[in-house]
């Protein structure tokens, strides 16, 4: 095999418009031609499943399963339908980048040189990035975007129980009117701006009263005058080094209307309390409890920033005669937000979708007779799991998730924007 060959690209390029590759043939480009004509021989030998799976995400399904006798005749499964038709679009998608990459590389005059090992080897270096890439990117399609875009089409259909739940039943498409029925109809607007609100008070309540806590708990363990100090900081890390659903499954234990909690009230004169089962009292206690569970973490995290305060500061307001009120106001809090600011915003999210604290507490109780299918306690994550595992309402579900999907989001970017430490890159 050859040592140069030169060709002239721009009479070349129709060939690549039939035949992928063509053209990095006739130049010499013998493993660009061999990638692109394998990308579409593979293309050509599925055309036919991904046309059909095509059709199927259009239709999702003409026959309905049927019972003749004793016997059960299947029919489309509209669901499976919609995941091979999303999953076809995303190949086709694909491979239609890689004919448009077919197409600009042949307009291009290109120089082949060297042997066929020679092009392997300089093909490496030069798109060893793409190769390394590659794997990431078939990755974060099938496992992030694919998952994202079933959930948006399932939000446009009426997959439910009871008249709608394949394969005994048939999917249809119904575009925003599930997105209508959520704000419109009584019977889910009202539960889901209740839950909604909970779920935004929640967040907000127990971010602060998790980072408070331990502020204050940093503060307490890096004080001059606190003796024994590693003995305190290890006792206070306990809640946090133990797993939390343990945690919160012995909360629920000791706080349960029989539990050790209310028998020894019971022993000593005092009636029961419902921390679990009255909904004030229930939204109190796994506020408290979140914020036991949490707080450690914020102790660490702020114990690290305080260190990184230089005493010069202290010193120098001393001299100028700040008060220590005025020093933890104007030199501590502002520096240490400078620094976990960004770790709020996550942790915000986190406990916006905080499934385990809700559930393993109180599984979204006590019922509350307004809503439907959720619970005084329970917020968005919760909901969406009751609403697909207990009920089996999946297109109200989907759209739910988008709506969180959209929150967070905004809400994560208006504030990392905002924050100096995002712009500074500091404390990230």
């Amino acid at each position: 095999m050859t040592s140069k060959t030169i060709t002239q690209g721009a009479p070349s390029a129709p060939l690549s418009l039939a035949i992928m590759g063509g053209t990095q043939f006739r130049r010499g480009e013998y493993i660009k031609g061999a990638l692109f004509l394998a990308v579409q021989v593979l293309f050509l030998l599925n055309a036919m499943d991904l046309l059909s799976a095509l059709k199927g995400l259009i239709t999702l399904g003409e026959v309905a399963q049927q019972r003749r006798g004793f016997d059960i005749i299947q029919g489309d499964n509209s669901v499976f339908m919609l995941v091979e038709g999303v999953i076809a679009a995303i190949l086709v998608m694909v491979f239609a980048l890689f004919y448009w990459i077919n197409l600009n590389d042949a307009k291009y005059p290109t120089v082949a040189e060297g042997t066929l090992g020679v092009q392997l080897k300089k093909f490496y270096e030069k798109h060893f990035h793409f190769i390394a890439l590659t794997p990431a990117a078939f990755a974060a399609i099938f496992f992030v975007f694919l998952p994202i875009i079933i959930t948006v089409l399932v939000a446009m259909t009426n997959y439910s129980a009871p008249n709608h739940i394949p394969p005994r039943n048939l999917v249809d498409w119904v575009g925003f009117g599930n997105f209508i029925a959520l704000f419109k109809m009584n019977i889910w607007s009202g539960t889901f701006f209740g839950v909604a609100v909970w779920t935004v008070t929640w967040a907000i309540l127990v971010t602060i009263a998790t980072f408070s806590f331990g502020f204050l708990l940093a503060l307490a363990v890096e004080n001059k005058e606190i003796k024994f100090k590693k003995f305190w900081r290890v006792t206070f890390i306990l809640p946090y080094a133990i797993p939390a659903f343990v945690s919160l499954l012995v909360f629920r234990l000791l706080l349960n209307g029989v539990g050790p909690v209310n028998t020894l009230l019971g022993n000593i004169g005092i009636d029961s309390i419902p921390f679990l089962t009255d909904p004030t009292l229930a939204k109190i206690t796994v506020i408290l409890v979140s914020v036991w569970v949490s707080a450690p973490y914020f102790m660490l995290l702020i114990s690290g920033a305080l260190t990184n305060i230089p005493e010069d500061l202290y010193e120098a307001s001393e001299v100028d005669g700040a008060s220590k009120f005025q020093q933890f106001f104007e030199i501590t809090l502002p520096m240490v937000l400078h620094q976990v600011a960004p770790s709020l915003v996550m942790t915000f999210a986190h406990n916006f979708n905080n499934f385990g604290a809700i559930f393993l507490l109180t599984e979204g109780g006590p019922i509350n007779a307004d809503y439907r299918y959720a619970g005084h306690t329970d917020i968005l994550i919760t909901w969406i799991y009751k609403l697909t595992l207990d009920f089996q309402q999946y297109h109200i579900a989907s759209v739910v998730s988008i709506l969180i999907f959209m929150f967070l989001s905004v809400i994560a970017v208006w504030q990392f924007r905002r924050m100096k430490s995002f712009k500074d890159d500091v404390g990230m």
